[in-house]
């Protein structure tokens, strides 16, 4: 049996989505790439707010967007394409509100700050996110894809913040980062509070854990430099033995070789 297609809610139940999906679609019929996005965007997270992730199709969203189908794979080849899109969307607001306000206060601080910021730039996709995140939280492969996604954009929130991300304890700070605002979302996606106390006491208690583990690690980072400098000396001295090793066999079967056949 062919799947039944979703359909938008009803004007009832999305009155808040209704001008910016009309607006939408007016402006993805224009043709320009920029619009497109935006319209496709905003179609699959109304129709997420409304309908299981695995029951939207291609068809749907286009239909949704205002696009055609062949529209709608110049500009997003998947579901998943989307959904980063929609991230990427997320941290530009983010990004462009943030200042230099908190530039004094510590780093754990400015990190709250900016993640309770991207808290409120999620909140008008609230509902659509809790559907995602219940239909992708049992699939393997999904919750890599998505942590990919979260990685890209917490180096930039880390960098806003001025908190550096180079070399391995770098690494390290962006998956931490990653693993804080994943915790503190299962909380925000419950809380319907004004003031979203829960959701910041969660995050507070979430960033002091964080921070307790970073000390950890670069208390060990340096105490262990020694042995890491060891390690690489022995290995370029292997590599320099090897190399030469290689070169003096080559000289050695080449001597009285014809090379005409090589060339």
């Amino acid at each position: 049996m062919a799947k039944k297609p979703v359909s938008s809610p009803p004007p009832g139940e999305a009155a808040s989505q209704t001008d910016a999906a009309a607006s939408a679609t007016a402006s993805a019929s224009s043709g320009s790439p920029a619009d497109r996005r935006d319209a496709v965007i905003d179609a699959l997270m109304r129709l997420a707010a409304n309908h299981q992730w695995r029951a939207i199709s291609l068809v749907d969203i286009a239909r949704e967007a205002g696009v055609s189908l062949a529209d709608l794979r110049d500009t997003y080849p998947s579901k998943g394409a989307i959904l980063a899109g929609f991230t990427k969307r997320i941290d530009r607001i983010v990004l462009d509100g943030t200042t230099d306000d908190l530039a004094g206060e510590p780093a754990r601080e400015r990190l709250l700050d900016i993640m309770m910021r991207r808290f409120d730039a999620l909140a008008p996709y609230k509902g659509a996110l809790r559907n995602i995140a219940r239909s992708l939280r049992h699939e393997p492969l999904a919750i890599a894809a998505l942590n990919k996604l979260a990685a890209n954009s917490q180096r930039f929130m880390l960098a806003a913040v001025g908190i550096p991300t180079e070399g391995t304890l770098g690494a390290l700070k962006i998956q931490g980062a990653v693993a804080v605002f994943a915790r503190t979302f299962e909380t925000w996606i419950e809380d319907d509070e004004p003031d979203l106390a829960r959701t910041l006491a969660r995050l507070d208690r979430e960033l002091r854990k964080g921070e307790r583990v970073l000390l950890y690690a670069q208390d060990v980072h340096r105490l262990t430099a020694p042995l890491r400098a060891f390690g690489r000396a022995l290995c370029n001295r292997r590599r320099h033995s090897h190399r030469h090793r290689r070169e003096d066999e080559d000289l050695g079967s080449r001597d009285g070789e014809d090379y005409v056949p090589a060339l």
